[in-house]
């Protein structure tokens, strides 16, 4: 009788392995989310390519909202279905997966803690790399002193301590969540910015053409309707925002000019969806799209060397 009263049941499999699914994932968005929040406020000099941090931030809260909460509703059931039946702590796949959590755990740590101490002798270490470590260090603590705990049955005996720390912790995550609005801003804000990235793309393609058209005919287009062609399929895009064309314009024989209006300031030199230069980008002049909030133009000169028309090839 009392081994039947301690077998297994599916919905206990399925309990445990959700909770330490929910566990890991909820871990990696905290941590994810700190790393970012130390890039924004920390930035490294050695780092070419800043890139959107907007994407990963709102990826890690959004982890965060759906599955945080299930973790802990989810940690909640089972610990009060051990304190009604005490003999399923000794189920296998309770202590499979503590133990686990512990070992993955505990080697993060020492992993973490080498790789501080190797940075350090290397003298490479820097502000943003130590509040990494600490990061890792404090997160994966909490998780193996938990679950240590846990092992122990410290939590289905101590109803009160257990819910004591489930609210620091959910006061811990909720905080960093909110302070995530604080840098990618409102779920409006980032739409403005999604329009400010989809126009720089717009530009970039356009500029690539202007250049194809100075190459194939050695002159500039006198209007961006030039452009298009139906062989190739192109389409001069339009501001999607506003529904108007981009401005244009002729300076000389081989400098144009690409104008838009940008919502937000952006400092990032390529703010594009994709955060990476187009082709061709590196060789013109000034090819940065660096902008201000409101009307923005961009100057660029073909370099003829770089861009040799189509006959001298």
């Amino acid at each position: 009788m009392e081994n039947t009263r301690v077998k297994m049941t599916p919905k206990d499999f399925f309990l445990y392995f959700a909770a330490m699914v929910a566990l890991y994932v909820s871990a990696f968005s905290l941590l994810a989310l700190l790393f970012e929040y130390i890039n924004v406020l920390f930035p490294d000099e050695l780092q070419v390519f800043s890139g959107q941090f907007s994407s990963a931030i709102r990826f890690s809260i959004a982890s965060l909202i759906i599955i945080f909460p299930t973790y802990l509703i989810l940690t909640k059931i089972l610990n009060k279905d051990l304190r009604q039946n005490p003999e399923k702590k000794n189920i296998w796949i309770r202590k499979w997966l503590i133990y686990l959590t512990l070992f993955i755990a505990g080697v993060t740590i020492i992993i973490d803690l080498v790789r501080l101490v190797n940075e350090f002798l290397g003298g490479e270490i820097t502000i943003q790399f130590g509040l990494k470590v600490l990061a890792v260090l404090v997160v994966t603590g909490a998780v193996f002193g938990y679950y240590l705990y846990d092992l122990r049955g410290k939590w289905e005996a101590d109803a009160k301590r257990a819910k004591t720390i489930g609210r620091i912790t959910a006061l811990v995550v909720l905080i960093a969540v909110v302070s995530g609005f604080f840098i990618i801003g409102s779920p409006a804000s980032q739409r403005l910015v999604r329009f400010d990235q989809d126009k720089v793309n717009d530009l970039q393609n356009i500029q690539w053409q202007v250049v194809n058209f100075w190459q194939n005919k050695e002159r500039l287009p006198e209007i961006l309707s030039e452009l298009e062609d139906p062989i190739e399929g192109f389409v001069v895009p339009i501001d999607a925002q506003n529904k108007e064309q981009y401005g244009y314009k002729v300076v000389s024989n081989l400098t144009f000019e690409l104008c838009a209006n940008f919502n937000k300031e952006n400092t990032d030199p390529f703010p594009s969806l994709y955060d990476y230069p187009t082709r061709g980008e590196f060789d013109i002049e000034n090819a940065n799209w660096q902008h201000s909030a409101g009307e923005e133009c961009f100057e660029r000169t073909i370099d003829p060397d770089l861009f040799p028309p189509m006959k001298d090839r």
